[in-house]
């Protein structure tokens, strides 16, 4: 056997005296890190409270979040006309009848209705957002305001989709199938049951990408998960396009099922941003 140079000599040495300067460097990280975590899942504001006061608190939140729909659909109501004139146009030259006494006047209330409850649900997710807060970590609050806002950006989108694409595409498919052969003279409440109806749950099926990133945030779906399963979720799109379109019409479930699809893999892209 040879003896070592001194070259490899001096560089063992270095490793030597270098591994002890770095051994603190890395515990103190360590600690440091582990002092994030621990800081990020402490609950600010532990507060104990009995079943009674949180059944207490509950009421005061409904309470609060009822008035806020009753003064929306009020104000909605005092203003119900050019509301019911807008829902109106993507009917285009269709002429709607009144068939009974007062139909128009239960149309104005569930439009109002309708109307307010979109309204008022900023001001009932943020009642929402109170009752939970305490029971929250500071990692877990850091969630609520983008889900707040990314909610409220999705729902409305949902609604202008549903306004500007699948309500005049399903009005479209009915007038044209049957122009040859009947006169369009639609119901007055059918129609805006149709209308209200697609809309809302349009709006509703535009909340997927919140709940896939409170699922990938929260650990218990990860983006390669979601993404391993997209033949399950392209069935589902198709029976929830059906399921949630009032109509029958193949068109308007293939616009729906569409962007139910195109918003699932955009959350799929948002989790994997958000390294889950």
């Amino acid at each position: 056997m040879t003896a070592p140079s001194d070259l490899e000599t001096s560089e063992q040495n270095f490793d030597n005296n270098l591994e002890p300067s770095i051994a603190p460097i890395a515990d103190g990280a360590m600690r440091s890190r582990n002092l994030e975590n621990e800081f990020l899942d402490e609950l600010p504001d532990e507060i104990e409270m009995s079943l009674f006061e949180h059944l207490e608190e509950l009421r005061l939140r409904i309470f609060y979040s009822v008035i806020a729909v009753v003064i929306a659909i009020i104000g909605c109501f005092l203003y119900v006309r050019p509301i019911v004139k807008l829902l109106e146009v993507p009917a285009g030259a269709v002429k709607f009848l009144q068939l009974a006494p007062g139909e128009y006047f239960f149309v104005s209330i569930k439009v109002a209705g309708y109307s307010g409850l979109l309204i008022a649900t900023p001001f009932i997710f943020y009642q929402i957002a109170l009752f939970v807060l305490p029971g929250l970590t500071r990692k877990e609050r850091g969630l609520l305001g983008p889900v707040f806002f990314g909610s409220s950006f999705l729902f409305l989108g949902g609604l202008v989709f549903a306004y500007i694409a699948l309500i005049p595409a399903a009005l479209n498919f009915f007038v044209t199938y049957g122009a040859d052969v009947v006169e369009q003279l639609w119901s007055i409440d059918k129609y805006f049951e149709f209308v209200l109806l697609l809309m809302f749950s349009t709006g509703l099926a535009f909340q997927i990408p919140i709940v896939q990133v409170l699922l990938g945030v929260l650990g218990i779906v990860s983006s390669k998960q979601m993404l391993s399963g997209w033949r399950y979720v392209v069935l589902g799109a198709a029976v929830l396009g059906a399921v949630l379109t009032p109509s029958t019409d193949p068109l308007t479930q293939s616009l729906l099922g569409g962007a139910v699809l195109g918003l699932y893999f955009g959350g799929i892209g948002l989790v994997k941003l958000l390294g889950r």
